[in-house]
């Protein structure tokens, strides 16, 4: 049987760089026309190009990877997704640098299959328990900053030299938000926030 080799390479972003995964494909001998190539987060598996070639993998076929988080960074959807392909689908996986997670032994050897399986078990959980602790380190880090005073988001516009007469004028009612807001070259939302900004200041 003629078996079909998929690659699939993916990046999170356009400022990383795909060239390494590719080469590694085409030196491992992923034709071209089999070369899947997606910019995407690997937090879940809505991605297209990722669906477009799962829904074209045949049983035989082989998907090759050059790690382990290309294909995902969610222990459980990982699993999930690996089990499908290979039990569903009836597809090999190959991961390039991690040996053990070939799949295309599994039927000459039961413990690399085994072996295959709790390898990979351990390393989708070692990855989302480091994305984890990331999130809950940046959480802490950005509540640290906050209790320190540091303010995030937008700077606040600052206020010119005219608001404070403009303010008292339109208490008045000599002039309206709107007009207010032209003259101080911003809209009238901005200016009535600015006016309840003040009052709570005082």
């Amino acid at each position: 049987m003629n078996v079909r080799l998929f690659g699939y390479c993916r990046v999170s972003s356009c400022r990383q760089n795909l060239d390494r995964q590719i080469i590694a494909m085409r030196q491992f001998g992923v034709p071209d026309e089999n070369l899947v190539v997606e910019m995407m987060t690997g937090k879940n598996f809505q991605r297209p190009a990722y669906q477009d070639m799962v829904a074209k993998l045949k049983h035989g076929d082989v998907l090759v990877l050059n790690s382990l988080d290309r294909l995902g960074r969610d222990y459980s959807s990982v699993v999930d997704a690996w089990r499908y392909i290979t039990n569903e689908i009836g597809a090999d996986i190959v991961i390039l640098d991690m040996e053990l997670l070939d799949t295309r032994k599994k039927g000459r050897d039961f413990t690399a299959s085994f072996v295959a399986d709790l390898v990979l078990q351990i390393l989708s959980y070692v990855a989302e328990t480091e994305l984890r602790t990331l999130h809950a380190r940046q959480e802490a880090g950005i509540a640290a900053a906050k209790a320190r005073g540091v303010k995030f988001g937008k700077a606040p516009m600052s206020r010119p030299k005219m608001f404070h007469e403009l303010c008292e004028q339109w208490k008045r009612g000599e002039i309206s938000s709107r007009e207010a807001g032209r003259k101080l070259g911003v809209s009238h939302t901005t200016f009535m926030t600015w006016i309840r900004e003040e009052s709570t200041e005082e």
